[in-house]
């Protein structure tokens, strides 16, 4: 995939497909380090030990629709592609953590692409899942909890055009803030 925040939205998704009531998903990135990690945890349904084993094989798949599943092969590649790492833990009924780790100096990192529009995307198409979502640069942090937002909002939708327009500006702002481009 050209950009990280592609391998999220697909991984998110195995989550929603998981059945997933709640969904965190951490960026976290070091100057200092050189380090990007991007967590994903679901508290859906959770894997065996033997499709733990198996969901970084390309060629296999729980999906009837097609016959490979590229998601985690493509997000474990791009990370070792940087001599960083991905890792995987599963627990059946507990829910599924994705730990992927990249090392941003390297000439092979994928760009974290437009992180804003994936959670944006993620948490108007799936109003019925709690999201957490934390964006850290150093000591810098922005974290945003649905669940809060649906008790300011008293059952308004997200996807009201004021609301989606208010927190697509809100994210944005809140990346350059982060990013130390806004004070």
């Amino acid at each position: 995939m050209r950009e990280l925040s592609l391998n999220v939205l697909d991984i998110t998704e195995n989550s929603v497909s998981a059945g997933a009531s709640l969904i965190e998903i951490d960026v976290l990135e070091s100057t200092e380090d050189k380090t990007l990690s991007i967590i994903i945890r679901d508290n859906g349904r959770g894997m065996s030990e033997e499709t733990l084993k198996s969901v970084r094989d390309p060629f296999y798949t729980t999906r009837t629709t097609r016959k490979v599943g590229m998601g985690i092969p493509l997000f474990k590649m791009a990370a070792e592609m940087t001599g960083g790492s991905l890792e995987l833990q599963s627990e059946l009924g507990v829910g599924t953590v994705i730990s992927a780790h990249f090392k941003t100096d390297s000439i092979d990192f994928t760009p974290l692409g437009d992180i804003d529009a994936t959670i944006l995307m993620l948490i108007t198409m799936h109003e019925e899942i709690d999201f957490v979502y934390r964006f850290k640069i150093d000591e810098n942090e922005f974290v945003l909890k649905t669940a809060d937002l649906k008790a300011i909002l008293g059952g308004v939708s997200f996807n009201e055009t004021e609301v989606r327009a208010w927190l697509k500006d809100y994210i944005s702002e809140q990346t350059q803030i982060i990013r130390g481009g806004v004070t």
